[in-house]
């Protein structure tokens, strides 16, 4: 069996719960559920990118290499203000998407973002 690399961000939650930030494994990049920092959806979404993105780096790979994104959001009408944002990180590497209106560990988290990428 191949050898597989767990990647902390040193998020709370991640020694609170039992989990990393993301793993290589399978040829595949798997990122947690990722919420950020901020004030608004937006902020949050800015925010959770940066932790992802850094996540992604250290695995050697980057946004460009993302193959799935799964959004959740507690409120589905917040999402549309992420969509530029988003549409500028992905640029011309879209991945396949999926968005769910569902509860998050704590109402202050405004969007949760998971990828899976590509292993370089």
């Amino acid at each position: 069996m191949e050898d597989m690399k767990r990647i902390s961000s040193g998020g709370a939650f991640e020694a609170k719960i039992g989990y990393c930030r993301a793993v290589v494994a399978g040829g595949f990049v798997h990122v947690a559920g990722t919420v950020g920092q901020g004030d608004d959806v937006v902020s949050q979404c800015q925010s959770a990118l940066e932790v992802i993105g850094r996540a992604l780096a250290e695995a050697g790979a980057s946004f460009a290499d993302v193959v799935r994104v799964n959004y959740y959001l507690p409120d589905a009408a917040e999402f549309e203000p992420c969509w530029p944002l988003l549409a500028e990180t992905f640029g011309a590497n879209p991945p396949a998407a999926t968005m769910i209106e569902c509860g998050l560990i704590d109402p202050k988290y405004r969007i949760e973002i998971e990828v899976t990428a590509v292993a370089p």
